[in-house]
């Protein structure tokens, strides 16, 4: 693989924006946020050295729509009121050396933890299932269309105030079994009215959100969206189901679709499922994204333990426009500088091999976050970390964001 190739050749996405190269840091759910859930020198640290990495793209990790719906400690949240201007410092920063600053939106739904004592709500009022780890997660409550309409409108607002912070564009989180995923999964929406049942009532919470952001963000504000090709569970959104839904999309104008899959119950995002179906040990969703991208015009892009040049190139030879790393960025921020360099270079990805696989999930997010606090710290990555003190480490920090974010809701 050389400079020549197409991963390091600019792109031009249908809003006009131009892409230095075709690879994007996708999200990762840092818990780095400083005091009031904003960005802070931690969090601009950890985004300096991706900037200066040669990247075409950088998506943040979660930003919360509802500060009191949060995926965990330390998140970011964006609100109406939320002071703007570590916002537009964390835009600036990314596009610092020529990166497109891409603003990831989110709502938790179900998957919120206990111990931060916020919101959970869900389309139907069924609690994440984990086995015996079950019980760390918040007993959901069933949304009214009240609650539905005020989440949508927040998807709206954070967005308009991502167009005013700076940023290129938005991606909107429906994957992962995060709020939009469950309402798009017959697993976990099962709703009698106008917001479940059908595919096309199960979507419809998705369509909504999209076509409010596009109608109040400018024609060239980067519009993505981020969607499971399955849930991996038997019984659930699969690969039919998306392909439909980005058809939909495609029609009201999304730019980009990035394709990933799974849930805290099935996490193939680490590649592991739990309906036996066997993923590829590198591009774990390159197959359905080859699939999603031949049925699209919409520009495609996966992501999924990427760590290699020839890997990255075979996704774009596969069809998809862009590809993105996440955990191999962890440990290398420069990865993609160092393949134009060495073109042979691999990154790592850090895996945990318990045998329970709720634990090895979480212990592997452990060992990424780790690495990321480093990162924000100005201090090496770790190549080889010990899984179990990742989780000791990582367990005492989310501790100490937790109770951080509970004094600061007590006080509002």
């Amino acid at each position: 693989m050389c400079m020549s190739s197409s991963v390091f050749s600019p792109v031009t996405l249908s809003n006009g924006i131009t892409l230095k190269n075709r690879v994007v840091k996708a999200a990762m759910e840092e818990n780095m946020a400083s005091y009031q859930s904003l960005p802070g020198e931690a969090l601009y640290s950890l985004y300096r050295y991706w900037a200066h990495g040669e990247l075409g793209m950088i998506i943040t990790g979660n930003v919360m729509i509802d500060k009191q719906a949060m995926t965990g400690p330390g998140g970011v949240a964006l609100e109406a009121k939320t002071p703007l201007a570590p916002f537009t410092q964390w835009a600036k920063i990314i596009q610092s050396n020529g990166a497109k600053a891409i603003m990831q939106i989110n709502h938790p739904g179900r998957q919120v933890l206990k111990a931060m004592q916020g919101k959970a709500l869900a389309p139907s009022p069924i609690p994440v299932n984990v086995g015996k780890h079950s019980k760390m997660f918040a007993t959901p409550r069933q949304m009214t269309c009240d609650d539905i309409h005020d989440v949508c409108q927040r998807f709206v607002t954070t967005a308009r105030r991502a167009v005013e912070a700076g940023f290129d564009g938005v991606e909107i989180h429906a994957a992962h079994g995060y709020l939009l995923t469950q309402f798009l999964s017959p697993l976990t929406n099962q709703r009698q009215d106008e917001w479940g049942g059908s595919l096309e009532n199960r979507a419809r919470l998705l369509l909504n959100i999209v076509s409010q952001v596009k109608a109040h963000c400018p024609q060239d504000f980067l519009l993505m969206v981020k969607i499971n090709s399955a849930d991996f569970q038997r019984g659930g959104f699969g690969i039919d189901d998306a392909i439909t839904v980005i058809r939909r999309l495609e029609s009201l104008g999304v730019h980009v679709v990035e394709v990933s899959g799974g849930s805290y119950e099935a996490p193939a995002m680490q590649r592991r499922t739990a309906d036996d179906t066997q993923l590829a040990r590198e591009a774990y969703f390159l197959e359905f994204a080859r699939q999603i991208a031949s049925a699209t015009t919409i520009p495609v892009m996966t992501t999924g333990g990427i760590k290699r040049a020839e890997v990255a190139q075979q996704v774009v030879d596969s069809g998809c426009t862009l590809v993105g790393m996440a955990s191999a960025l962890a440990v290398t921020p420069d990865l993609v500088k160092k393949w134009q360099q060495y073109p042979a270079y691999a990154g790592v990805i850090l895996k945990c091999g318990w045998r329970d696989k709720a634990l090895a999930s979480l212990a592997g997010m452990a060992m990424v976050r780790r690495q990321l606090r480093r990162l924000g710290n100005d201090l090496t990555t770790l190549r080889t970390p010990s899984p179990l003190l990742s989780l000791l480490l990582d367990l005492h920090h989310r501790k100490r964001m937790t109770r951080r974010y509970r004094r600061e809701l007590s006080s509002e």
